[in-house]
C-alpha cells in the first residue's frame, strides 16, 4: 500500500481530530508508569474524551511497529448518526482488508460501542485469507466480554492480536 493510499485511507477512516492526534508525537514523560495509570477509559457517551483515550493507548501499544497506526472508530451509540458512521466503517474497512494490509502495519479498532466494533471486525475480517496478515499488529480496545469474538475472528488471519480493555 502506497503512502498517498494510506493517507487517503486514514483521512477516510476518520474525519474528527482523533487522526491527528494518533500522530502526534508528544515529549517523554518522566514517570511512563504514572502516565499508564493515568489512562482511563472515559464514559460511554464521551465522543470528546474517547477521541482523546484511544490514540493515547494505542501510542502505548504500538510495539516495534514505526508506521502511523490505521485507527478505527465508532461513536457512541447515542449518537443519532450511528448506524451511517457503522455502516460507513464497515465497508472503510472491509475495503481495507480486501486490498491487503503490508507487514509492519497496525489496526487499531476501538469505541465505547465495544459490541458493534466487534461485530465490525467479524465482518471486515472474515474474507481475509488464511496467515495473509502476519507481521501485521491489530488491536481491539474494547469490553473483555467482546474479546473472544474477535480473537476467533482474527486468528486464521495470522496476525499479532493484542487485546486492550477498555476501563
Amino acid at each position: 500500500m502506497n503512502n498517498t493510499t494510506r493517507a487517503f485511507l486514514l483521512a477516510c477512516m476518520l474525519v474528527s481530530p482523533l487522526a491527528l492526534t494518533a500522530c502526534k508525537k508528544e515529549a517523554p514523560v518522566a514517570n511512563a508508569a504514572s502516565e499508564k495509570t493515568a489512562l482511563t477509559a472515559p464514559a460511554k457517551d464521551d465522543d470528546a474524551g474517547w477521541k482523546a483515550y484511544l490514540p493515547a493507548v494505542v501510542q502505548e501499544n504500538m510495539g516495534n511497529i514505526t508506521s502511523n497506526p490505521f485507527l478505527y472508530y465508532l461513536p457512541p451509540e447515542s449518537d443519532p448518526e450511528f448506524a451511517a458512521k457503522y455502516e460507513r466503517q464497515v465497508e472503510s474497512a472491509t475495503t481495507a482488508m480486501g486490498r491487503g494490509v503490508q507487514k509492519g502495519n497496525l489496526l487499531a479498532f476501538g469505541s465505547p460501542a465495544s459490541a458493534k466494533m466487534a461485530e465490525l471486525m467479524e465482518v471486515a475480517f472474515k474474507d481475509v485469507p488464511p496467515d495473509t496478515m502476519k507481521g501485521v499488529r491489530i488491536l481491539f480496545i474494547g469490553d473483555a466480554a467482546d474479546n473472544p469474538r474477535v480473537q476467533a475472528a482474527l486468528a486464521p488471519t495470522g496476525a499479532d492480536y493484542v487485546f486492550i480493555e477498555a476501563k
